[in-house]
């Protein structure tokens, strides 16, 4: 369930940084250091976790080795729920990692090409703490 949340603090600029670096930037700064960490960390990771869980999600569902369908994948309890739609959401979660990150990009790009005006990117005034 925590996949879900992914997106959503990387939409809200929540996630985990060195805020005693990264807060003292200049805007310019921090787009140069998000742009090239996505592109070197965050969208491999999406594309590769789909690409990993791709294949055991279908079989789940049912696609056996041969390409035909059979049945899906159930829980061993008596009368068990099925597994498949919870697996899926594993994917729907991905998915929606990455196509977040590619609207980051897309925003810190206009960032980096001085059209700030065009985007909202939210920042935090202060690092968030918990004491």
């Amino acid at each position: 369930i925590f996949l879900f949340g992914f997106a959503y603090i990387l939409k809200h600029g929540i996630n985990v940084r060195v805020d005693f670096w990264y807060g003292n930037w200049s805007r310019k700064t921090k787009a140069w250091i998000d742009f090239i960490g996505n592109w070197i960390a965050l969208i491999p990771f999406t594309l590769l976790a789909l690409w990993v869980t791709y294949q055991p999600i279908l079989r789940s569902w049912g696609l056996l080795r041969d390409g035909t369908w059979g049945t899906w994948e159930m829980s061993p309890d008596p009368s068990g729920l099925p597994r498949a739609p919870i697996k899926s959401m594993i994917i729907f979660a991905f998915v929606t990692l990455f196509f977040q990150a590619i609207s980051e990009q897309i925003k810190l790009l206009a960032v980096l090409r001085g059209q700030e005006a065009l985007v909202d990117i939210e920042e935090q005034e202060a690092p968030l703490r918990i004491e």
